[in-house]
């Protein structure tokens, strides 16, 4: 591996703030559209997000191949403004060997830390020892140059760290990011008791925990929602910052509006993007855009009016 491509300057490059799971667009030959691709990452970044995560579930990864998930994180660093840092996951195979392969690949296009998805490192069934080793063998191939986050992703299922595992996690020194779905004040609170004063930032993925997790040292949000509306979310953090009141009435806005979500994701999404003037088709591999209904279609239109009308309040 050329360790050199990774950007270590980036190490500390970990801001606070907004971090969308970018989605991938598709041409109707099922080819990633990279023409759409950048005009979504400028969308992002005029709504004024802090970084960007590509190569998650939200992107489809499941349903890229390892050409795609590398040419892909290849195009969203070369692409996306110098200050804002990109992140990426992509290990998808059933084996630790395999998976390493394909974390050699993706650390090569030069993103600034690789997520670590947390349903790879064990199967369902096995134990949290089992997790553990096999993360240590990850960590004991890879040099201490490349920064490493943690997701856990819900797909194929939810592997949740315990707080044991996550003591341990950050006694390595080794990780960056962790995008917490655990959607539970009381967990969120116990493990940003851990965190506190580490290098490991966490970053919520749910809407409704978001501002109580803020109060106890949550770092931002990194979830589905800001490919809907991330100025919202943007304008929350900074209202967290001065007025609890408005943020608190925002925040319940985004919990509410969260729900969206659970409709016809990504499809929604992707003709959220259209409704916003971007060159985006509805082509996913992940779901059939021809079961997305003209009801389905009038409540992501009624959401983005409303979303609009919301950040003339604050």
């Amino acid at each position: 591996m050329n360790h050199q491509n990774i950007n270590r300057s980036a190490k500390n490059r970990f801001p606070d703030g907004v971090w969308p799971t970018m989605i991938t667009p598709f041409t109707s030959s099922n080819k990633i559209d990279y023409s759409a691709l950048e005009a979504i990452i400028e969308w992002y970044v005029d709504h004024k997000i802090d970084g960007l995560f590509a190569v998650c579930q939200s992107s489809e990864m499941f349903d890229l191949s390892l050409e795609e998930r590398t040419a892909l994180a290849t195009f969203v660093k070369n692409h996306a403004p110098s200050h804002i840092p990109v992140i990426a996951s992509g290990h998808v195979s059933d084996t630790i060997e395999g998976q390493i392969r394909e974390l050699e690949k993706i650390a090569e296009t030069g993103i600034d830390a690789f997520v670590l998805v947390t349903n790879r490192l064990a199967r369902k069934d096995e134990s949290d020892a089992c997790w553990k080793a096999n993360l240590q063998k990850i960590l004991d191939h890879i040099p201490d140059s490349i920064p490493l986050g943690l997701y856990e992703c819900p797909f194929p299922y939810k592997r949740m760290l315990s707080i044991e595992l996550l003591e341990w996690v950050v006694s390595t020194g080794r990780f960056y990011f962790l995008k917490d779905t655990s959607c539970d004040e009381r967990i969120l609170n116990e493990r940003l008791t851990l965190l506190n004063g580490t290098r490991l930032k966490l970053y919520n993925a749910n809407s409704a925990t978001l501002y109580t997790s803020l109060k106890v040292g949550a770092s931002g949000y990194s979830g589905v929602m800001a490919n809907f509306h991330p100025e919202l979310y943007v304008k929350g953090l900074k209202l967290f910052q001065t007025s609890s009141a408005d943020a608190e009435y925002c925040f319940h806005f985004l919990s509410v509006a969260s729900l969206i979500e659970y409709q016809f994701y990504p499809v929604n999404a992707k003709y959220h993007l259209q409704r916003e003037g971007l060159p985006v088709q509805l082509f996913s591999r992940v779901k059939d855009q021809n079961r997305f209904t003209a009801g389905q279609k009038l409540e992501v239109e009624q959401l983005r009016n409303v979303s609009n009308k919301m950040q003339s309040f604050f």
